[in-house]
């Protein structure tokens, strides 16, 4: 399925690994809630292909599953004292919804992150702009990889499946997107390698956001 054939109207991105490196700020917060367990610290790269599975998750696998309900609130608590700085657009990023912008094509954030969190961090990068929707977990009963954040954005938005493609960094997000009959495209610059991502038959691997212009003048228009 390529670009040209499915009419884009609108881009939904996901968040952590996709359009901004937000990274540092979760080591931290999840180090915070490991050190009240009495548990070390985890490095960024240790914590990096943990994240994107939501809040739930992560703690159960960052900490372990003994006091998950207990572990989110703490790491909820103790974030927004880090996510800012902690936290940076990826390159290409802005360029990117930009290009979008200028012709006409809506853009979106559906992402596991909490969606509290999304949202001030949008204002706080300045390009809460250009996106006309943005969930989270909150926002649908079960989040990715079942399909119903993508199918609520569509609803939003009123656009079909194949009006929109999703973009994200990791195999939950090409799973998403197949479940949700939405053409998928992914990063390397997330939670999962290149060769995972290839391995799962997305419609496309790009290298990072800066490839998305290019792609927007030559197929999307």
């Amino acid at each position: 399925m390529t670009i040209a054939q499915t009419s884009i109207r609108a881009v939904l991105f996901d968040f952590d690994g996709t359009l901004a490196d937000s990274y540092p700020a979760i080591t931290a917060s999840v180090n915070y809630v490991r050190a009240s367990h009495g548990l070390p610290a985890l490095t960024e790269a240790q914590v990096r292909p943990l994240v994107g599975r939501g809040p739930e998750r992560l703690m159960e696998t960052a900490v372990g599953p003994n006091s998950v309900a207990a572990d989110v609130a703490a790491y909820r608590a103790h974030h927004p004292s880090v996510m800012r700085e902690g936290t940076r657009l990826m390159p290409g990023a802005v360029e990117a919804l930009r290009a979008l912008h200028r012709i006409g094509i809506k853009a979106g954030i559906c992402s596991n992150k909490p969606v509290a969190f999304t949202r001030e961090l949008i204002v706080f990068l300045r390009v809460a702009e250009f996106f006309s929707v943005v969930l989270g977990p909150e926002d649908v009963a079960r989040p990715k990889p079942a399909p119903d954040m993508l199918l609520e954005g569509l609803s939003r938005l009123s656009l079909s499946a194949a009006q929109t493609l999703y973009i994200g960094d990791m195999v939950v997000d090409i799973q998403t997107a197949r479940a949700a009959g939405v053409p998928v495209w992914v990063v390397p610059t997330g939670s999962d390698p290149e060769v995972k991502l290839a391995a799962a038959r997305p419609d496309r691997v790009i290298r990072g956001l800066g490839d998305l212009p290019n792609a927007i003048e030559n197929g999307l228009q």
